[in-house]
């Protein structure tokens, strides 16, 4: 596992870059997992999950240039998982709030059949102290990519939700105070069934901008290339309580009110897909629109207070 670097100026034309981490150290011989990136004066910095005969630990990597990256000298920052975690310990979510950088993993809590977003603390990225639980769901196995950002003057906490069948990616939004997450509101919001890891950040304007991967493995074999792919950016917003997650305005010009992917019915709409279930939806439907890109829908109900990610 490596991570690959793209780079954009409108989501719409990318330039393809250097690898930007290999697996070529001892702690990451088994893979450089997901993670996220944080600029820290002028500088760079890359946390992933590193593994190594099964153990999942958080190492760094830094660029002066954004495309060259070396990997710091001290890894992992991050060597194991709290009492409250478990072997499933991944996905660092680095940011910066309150003076203060916070990085939220993705574990589970075996003995408590629980998902759990674990915190750290820091000064300076590099040495990182354990704070607790920040939010935790009953009755699953672990949760993944998860993504904590600043929205507004609240905060956006996000992750994909590992349940023993199926997933979901949960969206909260609410106050961080004294290491603690309070939800004021939260959802579902992307509801699938193609879609998996969705991450967060923020852009330039300020922006909270979700991309999720459009997952390929109900159709392992099916297509000649079934690797998956990205969906197109999506503005997280939240007004009055209602989170929504629309298309970001630089590729708002793609979208449609109708296309042969989406059948209107009497009561909402659905999906044909070829080899599995329709995707259909019941509920009212004041807007609808649509974005279509070869075999993939992605389809934005009432503003983007739903959205449902299909591959036909």
């Amino acid at each position: 596992m490596h991570w690959g670097h793209a780079r954009t100026k409108d989501f719409i034309r990318f330039e393809e870059l250097p690898v930007a981490l290999s697996p070529d150290r001892d702690y990451d011989r088994d893979g450089c997992w997901s993670g996220t990136a944080v600029v820290k004066d002028d500088v760079l910095w890359l946390f992933y999950a590193c593994i190594r005969e099964g153990t999942q630990a958080v190492a760094a990597a830094y660029s002066a240039d954004g495309v060259h990256f070396e990997k710091y000298s001290c890894n992992p920052v991050i060597p194991c998982f709290p009492p409250e975690g478990s072997p499933d310990f991944r996905d660092p979510a680095v940011s910066f709030a309150d003076g203060r950088y916070w990085c939220v993993m993705a574990s589970g809590n075996r003995e408590r059949n629980a998902a759990v977003l674990l915190l750290y603390e820091s000064g300076d990225l590099l040495q990182w102290q354990y704070r607790g639980v920040l939010r935790e769901w009953e009755n699953a196995k672990f949760a993944e990519c998860p993504s904590f950002l600043p929205l507004g003057d609240r905060y956006l906490l996000a992750a994909s939700v590992c349940r023993e069948q199926g997933h979901a990616f949960s969206l909260a939004v609410g106050r961080f105070e004294n290491a603690r997450f309070t939800v004021e509101a939260e959802g579902e919001v992307d509801k699938g069934p193609d879609q998996y890891a969705g991450q967060i950040f923020r852009d330039r304007q300020g922006r909270a901008l979700l991309i999720s991967w459009i997952p390929g493995w109900d159709y392992a074999g099916y297509r000649e290339k079934d690797l998956g792919c990205f969906s197109v950016p999506r503005e997280i917003t939240c007004e009055n309580g209602v989170i929504r997650a629309y298309p970001a305005t630089e590729v708002r010009r793609f979208l449609t009110e109708d296309d042969p992917a989406v059948v209107r019915t009497a009561d909402g709409f659905r999906i044909p897909r070829q080899g599995r279930e329709d995707v259909e939806y019941r509920g009212a439907v004041r807007d609808l629109k649509i974005l279509r890109d070869g075999c993939v829908a992605e389809v934005f109900v009432n503003g983007g207070e739903e959205v449902y990610t299909a591959l036909l």
